[in-house]
């Protein structure tokens, strides 16, 4: 069983010594008010009966909250609990009457008085029955306390349960987001090496080489949802270059990165998937050369990110094809899953081709995320 919570001692304490301030200050108004005259009133001892009579609660607040802790009321199991409460409640109220008591027989000691005739029955009695009424009342508030307190703690647990139960979702589905992107890229990749083959079959080298570059920078950043700028064009540059070995003076690429982007967080792999899509729906129609540009600000607290080319638009067919892609989709679900309404993926099209525009909120990668230096045209 979860161990109980009680409320911090000093607390309960200074709780206890307002309210019993209060009724001292009550206490004393009342008997100036009934008092006849030559009688002395003796604020010290009202003051001490008074917080005697709520120390007593003080120091058995812990005790009734690891009760209530233990016995819990439910709509199926109250009967128990009910009657434990009830017998608690009466041994709470002779502790209280013990208490005070105790204090006036010392008062009457004091004063010279006989402290058995404080303790007669008579008088036992009538303290008893007078402060009946208050003693349950304290209890029944310290056992509602401890029942709002610990629904209120729950309630508390529950919330964070749901929203680290949210956030694994969150990030499975990213990683499952992530772990589909992958083999789409890495199998469009083979697919330009492999008709670059069989056309250039001199640049296997270099081909190779950019490759094995795409791989290292895929594997060595697997774990990671976020990157810099700087990395993620470092990487979008060695996509790069395999195509322009592909497409030769036929695919031109333009940069234009503000320099205080650079250490902007992106999710990983944003890009590329939209650079393909300009080259295969943009340049590879073409019979002429193609540009694509690459372009990225930030305005105010947002960073704002656009792959244009000049290609002839799309057709219906193509836009079609081009929104059930694996590689936008993709970019869309994981743009959703990382920002929720916070972010923006827009389609222009105009007499210069086809422009994709994100907006993501503007984060500064964490330091030392960086692992090589990006040249950016």
């Amino acid at each position: 069983m979860e161990k109980a919570w009680t409320p911090p001692v000093r607390w309960v304490f200074l709780a206890a010594t307002v309210l019993g301030l209060f009724s001292t200050l009550q206490s004393y108004r009342l008997t100036m008010l009934t008092m006849k005259d030559g009688y002395s009133i003796n604020v010290g001892r009202i003051l001490i009966l008074n917080l005697v009579y709520w120390y007593v609660p003080a120091i058995l607040t812990s005790p009734i909250f690891r009760l209530t802790h233990r016995f819990r009321a439910t709509a199926q199991h109250w009967v128990k609990p009910t009657l434990i409460h009830v017998t608690a409640a009466i041994l709470f109220s002779f502790v209280h009457l013990g208490a005070m008591l105790g204090v006036r027989s010392f008062f009457w000691a004091r004063s010279g008085k006989s402290p058995i005739a404080a303790l007669s029955a008579a008088s036992v009695q009538t303290q008893y029955l007078q402060n009946l009424d208050w003693t349950l009342m304290t209890y029944a508030a310290i056992v509602g306390m401890a029942y709002a307190l610990a629904f209120n703690r729950e309630s508390q647990g529950r919330a964070v349960k749901a929203a680290q139960l949210e956030t694994r979702l969150a990030e499975a589905r990213l990683q499952t987001l992530q772990a589909e992107l992958h083999p789409h890229f890495l199998f469009n990749t083979l697919h330009a090496i492999s008709t670059l083959v069989h056309s250039k079959p001199d640049a296997d080298d270099r081909m190779i080489s950019r490759l094995s570059d795409l791989l290292r920078l895929t594997f060595d950043r697997s774990g990671a949802a976020g990157v810099s700028l700087q990395q993620e064009l470092e990487f979008l540059q060695k996509y790069l270059e395999i195509e322009q070995l592909r497409f030769q003076d036929r695919l031109s690429v333009r940069f234009d990165i503000a320099p205080e982007t650079l250490d902007a967080e992106v999710p990983r792999l944003i890009l590329q998937p939209l650079v393909e899509n300009a080259i295969k729906h943009g340049v590879s129609p073409r019979t002429g050369p193609g540009l694509i540009q690459i372009a990225a600000k930030r305005q105010a607290e947002t960073l704002q990110l656009e792959v244009q080319d000049d290609g002839v638009g799309l057709s219906a067919t193509a836009r079609n094809r081009l929104n059930a892609g694996i590689g936008l989709s993709n970019t869309r679900d994981r743009l959703e899953c990382l920002y929720g309404t916070r972010h923006r993926l827009d389609f222009s099209e105009g007499c210069n081709g086809l422009a994709v525009r994100i907006e993501i909120p503007f984060h500064h990668a964490p330091r030392g995320s960086d692992t090589a230096a990006s040249r950016v045209a």
